[in-house]
């Protein structure tokens, strides 16, 4: 294939300004723009699924199924040589769901014998790591990532799956998923950086940088901001049921990861499976025209969701008919089709009879072209095979997984049982759905190769050789939990010194009907499923000390557990390398030091339940003894050292309107293990034109503390961390007195507190 792709690029036609590397990407574009049919053009805004995997869907499923399946697809009526021919006429711009090498070398093959040989852009749902192909290293996903408030780690992480993917011929992922999540029925959750718009929108630009590092070389990919916008806070908790909420919450909370991922120039963005106050967002021209490209001045391409552009049809019925929900689609500002039929035929047909003026298509595949020869895939549109492993899960990746893992894993409660002690708990009974199963890897995963996977049984057994671990089965399957084996557990608890139950939901898309979270797996509960709870209360009742590890993708209300039990773990789902990360925090190997990136409530009445919350939420509690406070609040962790902080204080004690302000804390480690605390800074408004919420979470800090060690922190107030929309919705800063929180986590008890007046 090398020499096919040197005599590709060093023999073309001189007049071919497309061919010649060393063009301008802008006169390549342009050049091949004009060589292009109609077809081809509209073609290269269409996306399919891959061959591979319609041969396996078309097999296993009914036409029947396929309605409502967002995940497997094949096209009635059409088999893969259908595919294959389209793509050798040039009419094929993009595939999902490749998830091997060989065939994505073959896909572009095809595409090489296309009239003008426009390679094939490979778009994967590589959320944490390259996990939905196997043999790639699998990493925590993003709920564990934003937990580490380590936004260093979301660039390494991202720079190192660009690397895997393009190792595999994959340039697209479609990630990072800039979401606000403030719902924990949502499935979503876990593929989310949580609930606070400045953490997301940290988290979301590092992403962005990783991903597409320089943007115009091999080791490159296109990023993707999703899903814009406001799923995340759906009304009945369901992944693209409506969302009703005001222009004032988006700009203030669902705008700001989007808008400054745009600024960091992210290449693509896919639109929201839902309704927007009545307006599909994949139809909602201010949405993707007004907001996206003539106010934030968006250069990339937008790309639907899945089937999205056939639902504005369907199901949301803004449209009579597929062609005009086409129409409807791209003259509001989308760019490509993901996936399906008919697209190519009612595109083409608009074109020509002149409600799209081909100006419009045209628009389109510049963006599309641009992203293309950007990423080399005109010069380099193959892989070499024998080269990708050496990429794939190669030492300094894994490193990376298992360092991750360590920093994302939330240690919720401590009565001093852990770290534990070797010496006086020599038998362990462990058991639950996730004690050892691949289901830690969490949702977007693949099944990985065995030897590629920690749970928590091998973890325990690596880390605590000497130690005797009782395994008792609870299958994977939380749903269909055997009652004989819970009393089982029950009864080995009273043999043991110590028991562990790794309890949580079941992400694992190869079972894609059996699972309880992830894309389209919402719940109207956040309690454990099936019989998780009466194994927990059984082996607890055995009065051995119990210890609880969750392993989930969005916050469970594990209120009889917190109130119960001695420790309590919320790992997540940490990746190829968590079982080991778990093993060594609970063995004291590595001291815990994540924070929750989301609020965890007690109950699902109890929804919306969110740090930043406006001050009347709380004015009338509860009148049935629940509580108007979290099960655990936003910013909350726990260490097996203790911190103090002292010495809080601002710079100034009044500014004016366009200055910074200086806010110094000191942070002594009064332990005696080395740590490292998330030092939180929240600000609020005091008195305001419009209602503020009672706190906001404007800087952090990961402060690496030796035992003994103190270390002064300086935050920088800016003018933008104090600026809002006011009554008139004109961002501005408001005069008048501002509250300045410092501490280790949201909950008021936790923060010192010193304020200012801005003049």
């Amino acid at each position: 294939m090398s020499i096919g792709l040197s005599i590709f690029s060093c023999t073309h036609d001189k007049s071919e300004i497309y061919k010649d590397p060393e063009a301008p990407i802008s006169a390549r574009v342009e050049d091949l723009l004009s060589r292009m049919t109609l077809e081809e053009k509209v073609g290269q805004m269409n996306q399919f699924v891959g061959v591979e995997h319609i041969k396996t869907n078309s097999a296993s499923m009914t036409e029947e199924e396929l309605k409502n399946n967002t995940a497997n697809a094949f096209y009635p009526g059409h088999t893969e040589k259908d595919i294959i021919k389209w793509t050798e006429d040039g009419l094929v711009g993009s595939f999902l769901h490749v998830l091997t090498l060989k065939e994505a070398n073959y896909l572009q093959s095809l595409a090489m014998k296309s009239r003008l040989q426009i390679p094939i852009l490979f778009g994967i749902d590589a959320i944490h790591g390259n996990a939905y192909a196997m043999d790639n290293t699998v990493y925590p996903t993003s709920i564990n990532l934003a937990c580490s408030f380590d936004t260093a780690m979301a660039y390494t992480i991202a720079r190192q799956t660009a690397r895997e993917m393009r190792a595999m011929n994959m340039q697209w992922t479609f990630n990072p998923n800039v979401e606000v999540a403030r719902d924990p029925r949502w499935g979503r959750v876990g593929e989310t950086f949580g609930e606070d718009p400045y953490l997301v929108t940290l988290m979301g630009v590092e992403s962005v940088k990783g991903y597409q590092g320089d943007f115009n070389g091999t080791e490159d990919v296109l990023a993707c901001l999703k899903h814009f916008v406001a799923g995340s806070q759906p009304i009945n908790g369901t992944n693209g049921s409506p969302t009703d909420i005001s222009v004032r919450t988006l700009r203030e909370v669902f705008f700001p990861p989007f808008k400054a991922g745009v600024k960091a120039g992210a290449g693509s963005l896919m639109t929201a499976h839902n309704e927007l106050n009545g307006i599909p967002c994949h139809e909602d021209k201010w949405l993707m025209t007004d907001v996206l490209r003539d106010e934030w001045n968006f250069k990339g391409f937008i790309v639907s969701d899945w089937m999205d552009l056939e639902h504005i049809h369907d199901l949301h019925a803004t449209a009579e008919n597929l062609k005009e929900a086409f129409y409807q689609s791209i003259m509001a500002g989308m760019d490509m089709h993901m996936h399906g039929l008919y697209w190519n035929e009612y595109v083409t047909e608009l074109v020509r009879e002149g409600r799209i003026p081909e100006s419009r298509i045209d628009e389109s595949v510049r963006r599309i072209l641009d992203v293309k020869f950007r990423l080399g895939l005109f010069e380099h549109p193959f892989v070499d095979e024998a080269q990708s492993m050496t990429v794939r899960l190669c030492d300094e990746h894994r490193q990376t997984a298992l360092e991750a893992a360590r920093n994302g894993i939330v240690l919720l409660k401590n009565d001093g049982i852990l770290p534990i002690n070797d010496q006086k708990y020599k038998k362990i009974m462990i058991t639950g759905i996730n004690a050892d199963d691949e289901n830690i890897l969490g949702d977007w995963s693949a099944p990985q190769c065995p030897e590629n996977i920690s749970t928590v049984l091998k973890g325990l057994q690596q880390i605590a050789p000497e130690t005797t671990f009782d395994f008792v089965d609870q299958g994977w399957d939380p749903r269909n939990m055997n009652p004989k084996q819970v009393e089982l557990a029950a009864a080995k608890a009273k043999q043991a010194d110590l028991n562990i139950v790794v309890a949580g939901e079941y992400m694992m898309r190869h079972r894609w009907l059996e699972r309880t979270d992830g894309e389209d797996t919402d719940r109207s509960d956040i309690d454990l499923v099936g019989l998780q709870n009466e194994l927990i209360q059984k082996v607890a009742a055995s009065g051995k000390p119990t210890i609880l590890i969750l392993i989930s993708g969005r916050p469970l209300g594990v209120s009889w557990a917190a109130e119960n039990l001695p420790a309590i773990v919320e790992a997540w789902a940490p990746g190829m390398y968590g079982g080991q990360a778990i093993a060594e925090i609970l063995y004291g190997e590595v001291n815990p030091s994540a924070k929750l990136a989301i609020t965890i409530p007690y109950s699902v009445g109890q929804i919306q339940m969110i740090y930043n919350h406006k001050p009347s939420m709380y004015f009338h509690p509860y009148v049935d003894n629940k509580p108007s406070k979290p099960l655990y609040p936003f910013g909350h962790g726990l260490s097996y050292t203790t911190y103090e902080y002292n010495g809080f204080k601002l710079a100034k004690k009044e500014i004016a309107a366009n200055e910074t302000i200086d806010a110094t804390v000191k942070i002594t480690n009064t332990g005696d293990r080395d740590g490292v605390e998330i030092v939180q800074l929240y600000i609020r408004d005091r008195f305001s034109s419009a209602t503020r919420p009672v706190k906001e979470l404007k800087d952090f800090a990961r402060v690496s503390l030796k035992a003994g060690e103190t270390k002064e922190i300086t935050f920088t107030i800016t003018p933008e961390k104090l600026a809002f929309y006011d009554r008139n919705m004109q961002w501005t800063v408001e005069p008048g007195e501002f509250i300045v929180m410092v501490g280790p986590s949201s909950a008021d008890e936790c923060l010192m507190t010193q304020s200012f007046i801005v003049k």
